[in-house]
Parts: structure tokens; sequence; C-alpha cells
């Protein structure tokens, strides 16, 4: 029984060694360095946070045409001498030069605009990272900026300890036989036997302070040191993702960083290391890996299914090429023939000029007719037989001619078509035009591919509303098919955010998402009106269009006139004009362009039965009843400083807005009291709390909110002073798409 109980605890012991080995065999692969391909040697970090020995780091840099100081040199100890340098350095294998030369030219560290000292600062080191395949800028001090990687020194040691538990750590000092070292010492970098380990730390002097420490071939300092300032590291700064030490601390490189302790950092990442440690260790391999097979086999014929596909357009290519070159030698050899016995004839008809046969006869017969009409009859043809026999005879001109210059093709499109044939590839990530992107009734979405990118067939439109931190997503929401390079997106909430993007779509597949745009929807429903040109508006200086969407003030000589009779206390008149619509209850929000160049233009709205009251009376710029900072009639007789206003104008000028706050404009400096116009101006009036603001209809930001008497229908108004123009922002609903036929496919602007 007692044999069956040891023989089961052996078996359990060989088991777990046996698992142990294979983990820690498994795990040599983690502590390889991508140069050499050796188990690291003085590993240090990059700021790409991958790894590289120092050695292999020094030898790449020397290969890119850096100064880099000797890593294998050493403090003065007794290990550094040439007679007693330590072995553990002469068993160190150097990268091979050919190796570095092809770890140079396999990609990384040649990408195109690489540049040393051009687009960085002249000192600055670029070092080519084997792994990610691209260059990490080192600073101006290079390797000595990195820190050197402790914990994986620890773990190659622990693992060479582990792999080859007999290999004895020899004294470095000995002379041969040498004995089993005993101990160690971090300060001299070497590991000694007792004798020799007296010998060199002899007492009474400075080195017999050194602490003795267990043999190693692998010496490193006690604790991670700044590489700048040679000071122990006691912080880490979470903006740079770095520890750093006092005197980095104060630095003005970390000012208004977040830095904390480094036991802070070290308890939080060892929480979130282990956390994350053990979800990796419970999770079991998923029910997909089992369909790794089928993937390699539907791999195979959906390869295989590309290359017949590419074979056939090949053969059709060929085909067509071939059937072209015959039609095209088939031209040039009809040509040919037709040359061939035009000559022929010619040459013929010569011969027969030459032998003097039959005209020649028939001619001396001819001449021997003594009838005169007859005569002349038959001498009148012949006569032009013989001239242009003889002129032929005198000059010889082939019927045809030899050369076939006009017979030639150009082939340098196809060349070049041929030449740039390849796989289709994907769109790229659509641009967002700004410019025109709005939103307003609904969301008017406009974009542009790449200049080089493959073109689409048609794009993805995906939208949904921003949430607040802390709260759920909203699922996105698609327009799928949509043709040309706009869209508009519709029933959408007020006074929200929405997050859109596009993508692309060819025989290749879908593109990238380009960048999310962020819209702000109005702050209330939409109200669609059109400029009232019945009644009221003065016709002689102001110009209502067509659409009945915009209005230009045109002041002409009436302006010069009154301008002059200021002088003489003359009131000059405001030329009003109102919407077609009043507002009667609910919320209701409307934008606005107006003119940059534009004298004084005022925006807002009134109650419709003062603003017909305005257009009975009109009002002036230098009456006392007109107050132009408060932008409404602030001199009624019948109210009271209680009372809500009639009106409510936002006043523009000259590329300006004036911010109303009720007080006087001499009172206060002018530079704090305007802001640039935007490109629209929204207005948004809420009837039943009697409000009325206005925004930056861009980015909504508000500009002022006032008051405003909403006993009656309140209208929408516009007021000029001067030259100006403005025009009513035009609703997305009703935008006419223009429909463009492009090769067969209809393009939407």
């Amino acid at each position: 029984m007692a044999e069956g109980e040891d023989l089961h605890s052996f078996t359990s012991i060989m088991d777990a060694l046996v698992r142990i080995s294979t983990s820690m065999k498994n795990m040599e692969r983690e502590l390889l360095c991508p140069v050499c391909k050796e188990m690291y040697k003085q590993p240090l970090v990059l700021p790409c946070m991958h790894n590289v020995c120092h050695i292999c780091a020094t030898e790449v840099l020397l290969q890119q045409g850096y100064v880099c100081p000797d890593p294998t040199s050493e403090p003065t100890s007794p290990a550094s001498t040439p007679a007693t340098r330590s072995p553990r350095l002469g068993r160190r294998v150097i990268p091979k030069p050919e190796r570095l030369d092809r770890l140079l030219k396999s990609g990384f560290g040649t990408y195109p605009g690489r540049k040393r000292g051009g687009l960085l600062h002249p000192q600055s080191v670029l070092f080519p990272c084997p792994l990610c395949q691209r260059d990490v800028d080192l600073g101006e001090r290079g390797l000595g900026s990195l820190f050197r990687n402790l914990t994986l020194e620890r773990v190659v040691e622990r693992y060479r300890h582990t792999i080859n538990v007999s290999a004895a750590i020899m004294c470095q000092f000995c002379k041969p036989p040498q004995l089993e070292a005993t101990k160690g010492c971090t300060e001299c970098k070497s590991s000694f036997c007792n004798e020799c380990f007296k010998l060199y730390h002899p007492w009474g002097t400075q080195k017999a302070q050194h602490e003795p420490t267990p043999p190693t071939l692998t010496f490193r300092p006690k604790g991670l040191t700044c590489p700048e300032h040679r000071e122990e590291v006691t912080h880490y700064c979470k903006s740079c993702q770095r520890l750093v030490c006092q005197l980095c601390r104060v630095r003005r490189t970390h000012t208004g960083h977040k830095i904390s302790p480094v036991v802070s950092a070290y308890q939080a990442l060892k929480v979130r290391l282990s956390v994350g440690f053990k979800l990796y260790h419970c999770i079991s391999p998923p029910a997909s890996l089992n369909a790794v097979p089928t993937c390699f086999a539907s791999l195979q014929a959906n390869g295989a299914q590309a290359k017949e596909e590419v074979a056939r357009l090949m053969r059709g290519l060929s085909a067509l090429l071939e059937e072209k070159q015959s039609s095209l030698l088939n031209a040039i050899e009809e040509c040919r023939q037709d040359r061939v016995s035009n000559l022929r004839a010619q040459l013929h008809e010569h011969r027969a000029m030459m032998e003097n046969s039959g005209m020649v006869g028939y001619t001396q017969e001819v001449l021997k007719e003594t009838d005169q009409p007859c005569f002349v009859q038959a001498a009148k043809q012949l006569h032009n037989r013989i001239v242009r026999a003889t002129d032929s005879l005198q000059v010889f001109r082939p019927a045809a001619s030899s050369s076939f210059s006009h017979f030639q093709v150009d082939v340098s499109r196809e060349l070049k078509l041929l030449t740039d044939l390849t796989f289709i590839k994907a769109p790229e990530a659509p641009v967002i035009d700004t410019q025109r992107t709005y939103a307003y009734d609904q969301i008017f979405l406009c974009w542009r591919l790449p200049q080089h990118s493959p073109s689409a067939w048609h794009y993805t439109v995906e939208f949904r509303r921003a949430e607040p931190k802390g709260k759920a997503l909203k699922l996105w929401q698609r327009r799928e098919e949509v043709r040309g390079t706009s869209a508009m997106v519709e029933y959408l909430d007020t006074d929200c955010v929405y997050v859109l993007r596009v993508k692309g779509y060819n025989k290749a597949g879908f593109g990238d998402y380009s960048e999310d745009i962020y819209l702000h929807t109005p702050p209330a429903p939409v109200l669609n009106f059109f400029l009232d040109n019945r009644w009221g508006f003065n016709r002689e200086r102001l110009a209502i269009s067509k659409d009945q969407r915009a209005v230009r003030s045109v002041p002409g000589l009436p302006m010069l006139f009154a301008a002059e009779r200021l002088m003489t206390s003359c009131h000059l008149s405001i030329d009003l004009v109102i919407g077609d619509v009043a507002v009667t209850q609910g919320r209701s929000y409307w934008a606005c362009c107006v003119d940059p160049s534009s004298y004084l233009v005022k925006v807002g709205v009134g109650l419709e039965s003062k603003l017909q009251e305005w257009f009975q009376v009109p009002q002036d710029v230098v009456s006392p009843r007109y107050d132009p900072d408060s932008g409404h009639d602030s001199g009624a007789e019948d109210t009271t400083l209680d009372t809500a206003p009639p009106f409510a104008f936002l006043t523009i000028g000259m590329g300006k807005i004036l911010l109303s706050h009720g007080v006087a404009l001499t009172s206060r400096d002018p530079g704090n009291c305007t802001v640039p116009l935007p490109p629209r101006v929204g207005i948004c009036l809420d009837y039943e709390r009697g409000k009325v603001t206005f925004f930056d209809a861009v980015s909504f930001r508000s500009l002022w909110e006032c008051g405003i008497d909403c006993s009656g229908p309140v209208c929408p108004a516009f007021c000029f002073i001067g030259g100006g123009a403005l025009h009513l922002q035009e609703l997305v609903a009703n935008r006419q798409e223009r429909k463009v036929t492009i090769g067969g496919f209809s393009k939407m602007d």
C-alpha cells in the first residue's frame, strides 16, 4: 500500500515538473531579443514599449551612422581589466553585420519621409524598432534616456536557472582550475569564490564595504534610477507614462502633468494586471477554433476561385487583343492589295503608250479625214488623249504611295492602363465637407473622397444620438446605398447632439469610416416662412428676391440725401420687412445669414400689432424714442419699466454683433460688447415664457436672451439702416437634388 502511494506521489511530482518545464519552454519566445534572437542581455525599454538588448541597440544605431558609447564598458573594478575581464562578455554573441543589414533593409527604418535631422531636432536619434516596423524617436540623449528593464532581466535569470539547474557559476578570478563561485558583488559586477572575494575586498579599504550577493552571471542595480539624473525614481507621470525622479518632477517638461507616487502606480497596475491575468487564464478556447480546418479549406477554395477569375479575365483580354490585332492587320493588307492593283493598272497603261500601237495608227487615220465637220468631232477627243498621254510620259507619278505611315497605332494610354492594372481596392475614408454640412430641420451631410482614392459605387451613412458619459450609447442607424456625395438625415430630436460617419463601397467591399462629425440640432422645431412682400416695406429701398427668401437694402440717392440733411436734424428712417407668418404658441426656431458687409441690420421678432404701427409711423435713427443699444422702441409713453418690450432685435453691423445688456453704450468698453458675426444667426422664440434667444447657428452658442411681449401674435422681423443684405436659411427638406449622368451612373449633388 505504501509503495503504491509513493509511486502515485512520484508520478504527480513528475507531471508537475513536466508542466513547469513545458510552461517555461513556451515562455522562451517572450525572452528573445528581436534583433539577435537570443535571450535578452541588459534589455532597454524603447518608447514604443518594446525591448531590445543594449548591445544590439548600439550595433543598430552604429549601422545607422550614429555615434554611440561602448555598451560593454564597465566601471573600474577587478573584472574590468583586460586580464580579468568577465568571461560572460566573451560569451556574449554580438549580432552579425549581415543580420543587421538584413534587418535594416527589411522595411523598417526606411519608410518614405524618414529623415534624420530634418523634420526632428538635428540631434534627435531615431531607432528602427524591429517589432512595430517604424522609427522611434529616442530624443537627443539616444540610448542614455532609456530605462533598463530589470524585471525582464530577473525573469531571464530565473528561466536560465530553471532549464539548466546543474550549471554551476565559476569564479571569474581563479587561476585554472577554477573554483565554483560562492559570492557575487553588485559593485564589482563579478562572481567570486571565498578566497578571491577576500583578496579583492581587503579589510580596511572602501571595497570592504561592498555587500556580497549570491553568484550570478547578470548583475543589476538594486533599483531603477533616472537615466538623466541617476536618482532613484519615486514617482510616475501618468501624462507621459514614464517613471520620474524628484528632479524630473520639478522640471518644466512635467508642469501640469498628473504625477502620482510610484507606490500608488504599483498598486493600481498590479491590481489591473492580476485581474486581467485571471480573466485571461479563465477563458476557455472559443468554439470557433474548431472551425479553423473548415476555414483553411474555404481559404484554399476561395484562393483557387480568385485565381481562376483573374485567369479568365486575362484570357478575355488576350482574346480581345488577338481579335483587334487581326482586324488591324486585315486593314493594312486590304490597303496594300488596292495599291498593288492601282500600280499594275498604271504600269500596263504606260507600257501601252510607249509601244505606240493603237493610238498612233488611229491618229494617222483621223488625219486623213477630209470632211471638216467629221474631223472636228473626232479630233477634239483624240487631241485631249494625246495631251494627257504626253504629260504622263514626261512626268511619271505612281498611282499609289508606298508609305504606310498613316497606319500607326497609339497604345500609350492602353499600356498605362495595363501597367496600372491591379486588384480593386476599397474606397478610402471619406472626408466630411464641414462647410456644406449643417443641421436645421434635418441634417444635410456632404462629403468627398480623397484625391487618389478608388471610386465608390455607393455609400453608407451611419448616425446616432450622442449620450452623456455614463449612459449607454445608442445603436447606429444606417442609410444604405446612398448615391452621390450628400445625404439628408431626418426624424431627429430637437436640441440634441448627433454623431455621423460615412463609408464607401465598391466591388472590393467597404472602406474605412470617415472621422466622426458632431452636429447639434436646433433647440426648437424649425419655423418655415417667407418674407412678406405684399405690404409695409419700402419698395424703393428694399428688394425681395423672387423666392421671398432673401432681401437686400438698396438705399441709393434717398439715403444720400438723408445723410446730407442729418446736419439739420432731419430724421433717417429704418426700413422694415417681416415674415408672412405669426407665432401664437409653442417654441419656434429659424436662422438667417447676414452679409458681413452690411452697414446696420437688425434681426429679431415683434408684436404684429406694433409692427403694423411701425409701418404707419416709421421709426428713425436720431429720434430720442429710438434706443440703438436695446434694439427696440424704448420710448413708448404707455409702457413701464416692468413691461416686456414689444420688439426684440439683435443689432448687426460691419461684421460684428452688438450684445445688448441694458447699459448705455457710452458707459462701457465697446471692445467688450461686440462679437464676430457667425456664418448664420439663429433665433428661438418661446411664446409661453415670453423669451427670445439669439444663437450662433453653427455652434449653437447663446449670444443673447431677452424678454418679449407675447400678448398677441409675434412675427419675425428684419430692419435695415443703409446698405445690407440677408437671406433666410433654406430648409434641408426643400433642397433640390441635381442629378448628373456620368457613364451610365446617376450622381446627385
